[in-house]
Protein backbone atom coordinates (compact mmCIF):
# COMPACT_ATOMS: atom_id res chain seq x y z
CA UNK A 1 0.00 0.00 0.00
CA UNK A 2 1.45 3.34 -1.01
CA UNK A 3 1.90 6.20 1.41
CA UNK A 4 0.15 9.29 0.03
CA UNK A 5 0.35 12.25 2.39
CA UNK A 6 -1.38 15.63 2.44
CA UNK A 7 0.86 17.70 4.69
CA UNK A 8 0.12 20.44 7.19
CA UNK A 9 2.69 23.06 8.19
CA UNK A 10 3.70 21.89 11.67
CA UNK A 11 5.19 18.47 10.80
CA UNK A 12 7.17 19.99 7.94
CA UNK A 13 8.39 22.96 9.96
CA UNK A 14 9.50 20.95 13.00
CA UNK A 15 11.20 18.22 10.98
CA UNK A 16 13.03 20.88 8.96
CA UNK A 17 14.04 22.61 12.20
CA UNK A 18 15.97 19.53 13.32
CA UNK A 19 17.13 18.68 9.78
CA UNK A 20 15.05 15.52 9.43
CA UNK A 21 12.75 16.62 6.61
CA UNK A 22 14.31 13.88 4.48
CA UNK A 23 12.18 11.39 6.42
CA UNK A 24 9.08 12.77 4.71
CA UNK A 25 10.55 12.04 1.28
CA UNK A 26 11.84 8.62 2.34
CA UNK A 27 8.56 7.49 3.91
CA UNK A 28 5.90 8.86 1.58
CA UNK A 29 5.43 7.82 -2.04
CA UNK A 30 3.62 11.09 -2.76
CA UNK A 31 3.40 14.32 -0.77
CA UNK A 32 1.03 17.19 -1.46
CA UNK A 33 0.72 20.52 0.30
CA UNK A 34 -2.48 22.58 0.14
CA UNK A 35 -2.03 26.15 -1.09
CA UNK A 36 -3.20 27.47 2.32
CA UNK A 37 -0.38 25.54 4.03
CA UNK A 38 2.18 26.82 1.51
CA UNK A 39 0.96 30.38 2.14
CA UNK A 40 1.28 29.93 5.90
CA UNK A 41 4.83 28.65 5.54
CA UNK A 42 5.70 31.45 3.09
CA UNK A 43 4.86 33.96 5.83
CA UNK A 44 7.57 32.50 8.06
CA UNK A 45 11.18 33.62 8.35
CA UNK A 46 13.20 33.76 5.13
CA UNK A 47 15.81 31.38 6.56
CA UNK A 48 13.18 28.76 7.48
CA UNK A 49 14.11 25.52 5.70
CA UNK A 50 10.45 24.57 5.16
CA UNK A 51 9.94 27.87 3.35
CA UNK A 52 13.00 27.20 1.22
CA UNK A 53 11.66 23.74 0.28
CA UNK A 54 8.32 25.25 -0.77
CA UNK A 55 10.09 27.92 -2.81
CA UNK A 56 12.33 25.32 -4.47
CA UNK A 57 9.22 23.38 -5.60
CA UNK A 58 10.03 20.25 -3.60
CA UNK A 59 6.30 19.74 -3.09
CA UNK A 60 3.31 19.73 -5.37
CA UNK A 61 0.96 22.49 -4.19
CA UNK A 62 -2.77 21.74 -4.56
CA UNK A 63 -5.85 23.87 -4.28
CA UNK A 64 -8.36 22.98 -1.62
CA UNK A 65 -11.57 21.39 -2.81
CA UNK A 66 -14.84 22.93 -1.67
CA UNK A 67 -14.94 22.63 2.09
CA UNK A 68 -18.10 20.94 3.38
CA UNK A 69 -20.03 23.17 5.84
CA UNK A 70 -19.79 20.43 8.47
CA UNK A 71 -16.01 20.62 8.27
CA UNK A 72 -16.07 24.42 8.53
CA UNK A 73 -18.12 24.04 11.71
CA UNK A 74 -15.05 22.55 13.43
CA UNK A 75 -13.58 26.08 13.29
CA UNK A 76 -10.03 24.91 12.61
CA UNK A 77 -7.33 27.05 11.06
CA UNK A 78 -7.19 27.54 7.31
CA UNK A 79 -4.27 25.13 6.93
CA UNK A 80 -5.83 22.31 8.93
CA UNK A 81 -9.16 22.82 7.18
CA UNK A 82 -7.51 22.64 3.76
CA UNK A 83 -5.62 19.44 4.65
CA UNK A 84 -8.80 17.82 5.92
CA UNK A 85 -10.96 19.01 3.02
CA UNK A 86 -8.49 17.42 0.60
CA UNK A 87 -8.33 14.18 2.62
CA UNK A 88 -12.13 13.96 2.89
CA UNK A 89 -12.43 14.40 -0.88
CA UNK A 90 -9.54 11.96 -1.53
CA UNK A 91 -9.83 9.08 0.96
CA UNK A 92 -6.69 7.34 -0.27
CA UNK A 93 -4.60 10.16 1.23
CA UNK A 94 -3.41 10.40 4.84
CA UNK A 95 -3.66 13.75 6.60
CA UNK A 96 -0.40 14.68 8.30
CA UNK A 97 -1.43 16.87 11.24
CA UNK A 98 -0.22 17.61 14.76
CA UNK A 99 -3.08 19.82 15.97
CA UNK A 100 -5.24 17.89 18.45
CA UNK A 101 -8.59 19.33 17.31
CA UNK A 102 -7.71 18.69 13.65
CA UNK A 103 -6.76 15.09 14.45
CA UNK A 104 -10.06 14.61 16.28
CA UNK A 105 -11.87 16.02 13.25
CA UNK A 106 -9.95 13.65 10.96
CA UNK A 107 -11.07 10.69 13.06
CA UNK A 108 -14.68 11.93 12.98
CA UNK A 109 -14.49 11.86 9.17
CA UNK A 110 -12.62 8.51 9.12
CA UNK A 111 -9.64 10.24 7.51
CA UNK A 112 -6.36 8.38 8.05
CA UNK A 113 -4.11 10.64 10.10
CA UNK A 114 -0.48 10.70 11.24
CA UNK A 115 1.43 13.31 13.16
CA UNK A 116 5.09 14.05 13.66
CA UNK A 117 5.27 11.36 16.35
CA UNK A 118 3.80 8.81 13.92
CA UNK A 119 6.30 9.82 11.25
CA UNK A 120 9.21 9.34 13.64
CA UNK A 121 7.89 5.93 14.72
CA UNK A 122 7.38 4.88 11.08
CA UNK A 123 10.95 5.98 10.29
CA UNK A 124 12.21 3.79 13.15
CA UNK A 125 10.07 0.83 12.02
CA UNK A 126 11.54 1.11 8.54
CA UNK A 127 15.10 1.34 9.84
CA UNK A 128 15.70 4.92 8.66
CA UNK A 129 16.73 6.08 12.14
CA UNK A 130 18.39 4.12 14.94
CA UNK A 131 16.22 5.61 17.70
CA UNK A 132 12.86 7.37 17.77
CA UNK A 133 13.61 8.74 21.24
CA UNK A 134 16.67 10.65 20.08
CA UNK A 135 14.66 12.39 17.35
CA UNK A 136 11.84 13.17 19.80
CA UNK A 137 14.37 14.70 22.21
CA UNK A 138 15.64 16.91 19.38
CA UNK A 139 12.06 17.96 18.68
CA UNK A 140 11.61 18.76 22.37
CA UNK A 141 14.77 20.89 22.29
CA UNK A 142 13.16 23.21 19.72
CA UNK A 143 9.95 23.52 21.72
CA UNK A 144 7.81 20.82 20.10
CA UNK A 145 5.32 19.72 22.73
CA UNK A 146 4.02 16.21 23.17
CA UNK A 147 2.76 14.60 26.33
CA UNK A 148 5.30 12.25 27.94
CA UNK A 149 2.62 9.62 28.53
CA UNK A 150 1.56 9.72 24.85
CA UNK A 151 5.17 9.38 23.71
CA UNK A 152 5.94 6.58 26.18
CA UNK A 153 2.85 4.56 25.20
CA UNK A 154 3.38 5.07 21.47
CA UNK A 155 7.03 4.07 21.58
CA UNK A 156 6.44 1.05 23.81
CA UNK A 157 3.43 -0.27 21.88
CA UNK A 158 4.82 0.20 18.38
CA UNK A 159 8.59 -0.25 18.53
CA UNK A 160 9.37 -1.36 22.08
CA UNK A 161 11.46 1.72 22.88
CA UNK A 162 11.50 3.15 26.38
CA UNK A 163 10.94 6.91 26.65
CA UNK A 164 13.18 8.86 29.00
CA UNK A 165 12.19 12.49 28.74
CA UNK A 166 15.40 13.80 30.34
CA UNK A 167 13.75 16.12 32.81
CA UNK A 168 10.77 17.27 30.75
Amino acid sequence: MSERWILNASPLIVLCSIQYEHLLFQLADEILIPAAVAQEIEQGPVEDKSRQLIRASHFHIVNTPTVPPELLAWDLGASETSVLAFAVANPEWTAILDDRAARRCARAYSVPVKGTLGIVILARQRGLIPSASSILLKLRSIGFRLDDRVIAEALQQTIGEVWRSQGH
